[in-house]
């Protein structure tokens, strides 16, 4: 019997051991496990993943397409059809903006402000035939130099090889006309196809902490299925960015991050030269002389103050003597001191995204003087900015956003958050404003992310106003920028697009916008960081918004 009973003792203690040794396994590998099967209680985690769990495309967490994905699917079946293929065998075929004809409709000797000018513009391709169909990338502006005075036009497209070009007359005076040939529809229909390819355009370089030295690795928006990864996931936003693991470093390990250009391309031969700097920013307006706009003694409208929340139509104004007028409200140019500083008293100001908006927190100090930097140590320009009132309780701070963000020069990933999460941070009041803008990033990678993450921005707002509605939120627009760059990777044809999204997506939203993209069109700034001047009228109507 007492034998019985030992050998009873020692099964049961071998099975506690087997059962103990199973925990400890799965325990350990847990985190090699699928990060779809993953229900984390962690909004975003990093995790490791192997060779056999990785996809070779961004990480889904749902089995089944989600309201984002179908959002998403079906914005860009939109964009296709309105960018259909359009291959070619010889660049005579393609649209010539030496060849192409545009008139004025119904001619006037005199022209009133508040008229609108239209121009019909006939395409024709290098051989002298009008084209059949549409889908150019045209830039339309009328300015007067003397006056510091420009405005955008606004195009429609025919389908069928003519536009309608739309002009508003705003101001008196002498007044230039000029439509540029961005690039041919055929041009437009290649940078659309290789946008969609692949998100290999990019290397990002992550810097590993380990000990007091440094190792490095290669990151990715997208998964490296031939290496165990450190995933850094936002499960319920479904973004992810990737790196390859360093051996014997942890994932929680990475610090910084700097990005260069991969080299690699999807235009053929014949497209690149098509899409040369040479043929962007094509004058077609030959031998067009001013016309003569006169007050004609026209009562002026009275606008309401500008507001969070109107609308802004296309053009949304025009500059005047250097100043910025939005044609849908009354701007205030403010420029004394104490008034401005009585509206900043007690506000918590949220910059999120790129370096054009640090542009405002840099000019800042300029226009009030009171406001102090502080310093939050790390590496500048990508740094975190906080300028200071302590008298007044003013509080302004710049933070980019997060991934992907493309620079040569070194900037920390310590504190890299989405713009989502940096939101539901915010605990919001009617002295919080926070402003927004996003872009000039995103125009190297797939459509889909930068929709993902509008998409997810707005929802991150309409949380924001479920717990505080009296914060006040301002979408900036993408600049335009130089016409010289590379157009398969920074070409504005890009920041349309994704200026035309953001414009679909937050249409319902009571958000101010400042139209950064036809501000830069009608002054003329051909260049991401604009001169002193754009960026203090922008930071003006931003004032406007908010005082």
């Amino acid at each position: 019997m007492a034998s019985s009973v030992t050998t009873c003792k020692i099964l049961l203690f071998l099975m506690l051991v087997l059962a103990a040794y199973i925990i400890l396994m799965a325990t350990e590998n847990f985190s090699k496990f699928p990060s779809v099967f993953i229900l984390s209680t962690s909004s975003h985690c990093s995790d490791i993943c192997n060779k056999s769990s990785c996809p070779e495309k961004p990480v889904s967490t749902a089995t089944e397409p989600t309201e984002t994905d179908l959002r998403i699917k079906e914005i860009i079946e939109q964009l296709d059809h309105q960018i259909p293929y359009r291959p070619f065998s010889h660049v005579n075929t393609t649209t010539s903006a030496a060849h192409s004809v545009a008139k004025i409709i119904n001619p006037k000797t005199t022209y009133c402000t508040g008229d609108h000018l239209n121009i019909l513009l006939e395409v024709r391709d290098y051989l002298g035939h009008r084209k059949q169909y549409g889908g150019d990338f045209l830039r339309s502006r009328i300015s007067s130099p003397d006056l510091k005075a420009g405005a955008s036009g606004q195009v429609t497209d025919f389908n069928n090889g003519t536009y309608l070009v739309n002009f508003t007359l705003f101001w008196a005076g002498k007044v230039s006309i000029s439509i540029l040939l961005m690039h041919p529809s055929e041009g437009v229909s290649a940078l659309w196809r290789a946008r969609k390819k692949a998100y290999d355009k990019v290397i990002f370089r992550g810097h590993f902490a380990k000990g007091t030295s440094q190792v490095f690795s290669k990151c990715s928006l997208v998964v490296d299925a031939s290496a165990e990864l450190c995933q850094y996931l936002d499960h319920r936003d479904q973004e992810a960015f990737y790196c390859v693991k360093p051996p014997q470093v942890s994932c929680d390990a990475l610090t910084h991050m700097t990005a260069r250009s991969s080299g690699v391309s999807y235009l053929s031969i014949k497209e690149k030269n098509l899409l040369h700097k040479s043929n962007v920013g094509v004058e077609i307006i030959r031998g067009f002389e001013p016309i003569t706009v006169s007050q004609c003694n026209k009562v002026e409208t009275v606008k309401e103050k500008c507001c969070v929340g109107m609308k802004s139509p296309i053009p949304s104004g025009y500059s005047l003597q250097g100043k910025w007028n939005p044609a849908f409200c009354k701007l205030t140019q403010l420029s004394n001191l104490n008034v401005i500083n009585r509206c900043l008293k007690g506000k918590l100001i949220y910059f999120m995204g790129d370096s054009t908006l640090r542009q405002w927190i840099e000019q800042f100090p300029n226009i009030v003087k009171t406001l102090k930097h502080f310093d939050f140590h790390g590496n500048p320009p990508y740094k975190k900015y906080i300028l200071l009132d302590t008298e007044r309780h003013i509080h302004i701070q710049w933070k980019k956003h997060g991934h992907p963000f493309f620079t040569e020069s070194l900037y920390s990933v310590k504190d890299n958050d989405y713009i989502t999460r940096e939101i539901d941070g915010i605990a919001g009041d009617r002295n919080t404003v926070i402003v927004i803008t996003l872009g000039q990033h995103f125009r190297l990678f797939p459509v889909d992310l930068y929709i993902r993450r509008v998409i997810n921005i707005q929802r991150a707002i309409l949380r924001l106003w479920l717990r505080s509605p009296e914060t006040r939120v301002i979408l900036k627009a993408e600049n335009i920028r130089e016409m010289d760059t590379e157009a398969e990777r920074f070409g504005d044809f890009h920041g349309y697009i994704q200026y035309l999204i953001m414009r679909d997506i937050f249409r319902d939203l009571n958000v101010g916008f400042i139209d950064a993209w036809d501000m830069t069109i009608a002054y003329d700034s051909r260049i991401l960081h604009p001169p002193n001047n754009v960026v203090g009228n922008q930071i003006n109507m931003f004032l406007n918004y908010i005082c």
